[in-house]
């Protein structure tokens, strides 16, 4: 038996998580959606959830923030997903980052603070931990960019 793909369990924690913390967690059917989980909100409004897995480098965990879109080249994914569900293997966390708060191209969230001190422009993996997040707090982050049904 094959062993599953990173993407695979990355996705399984991401679900594993969500729902260990009560939220609403869609799987859509089939490839091909810029996203791999949909968590219900509210009555109409719908979170797209993209997951990732990150890696350690230089006191920081990184994830590929674009899609490979095979054939297509990289894409963003602002407008097509809401949220980075990202799994962090090594100490088995998941995150979750809004599609607008770190870069088009590579999610850098630091484990550790700087060792400048210095503040502005860095986000620290703390503060995107998934127990953090309420409904409220997600919705309050993402607002913009939720898919609401009619």
């Amino acid at each position: 038996m094959r062993r599953p793909t990173s993407g695979n369990a990355t996705e399984a924690a991401v679900l594993s998580a969500l729902v260990q913390r009560d939220f609403h967690v869609l799987v859509p059917f089939g490839d091909g959606h810029p996203y791999d989980l949909v968590v219900h909100l509210e009555s109409t409004v719908f979170l797209r959830v993209q997951c990732k897995t990150a890696w350690p480098s230089r006191g920081c965990l990184i994830f590929n923030s674009r899609s490979t879109d095979h054939g297509h080249g990289p894409q963003s994914y602002l407008g097509r997903a809401d949220i980075f569900g990202v799994f962090f293997p090594p100490n088995q966390t998941v995150y979750l980052v809004p599609i607008d708060a770190v870069a088009d191209f590579e999610g850098r969230l630091r484990l550790d603070p700087p060792l400048n001190n210095q503040k502005r422009r860095v986000r620290l993996a703390a503060d995107f931990e998934i127990d953090r997040w309420t409904p409220e707090a997600i919705y309050q982050a993402v607002s913009g960019t939720l898919l609401r049904a009619a």
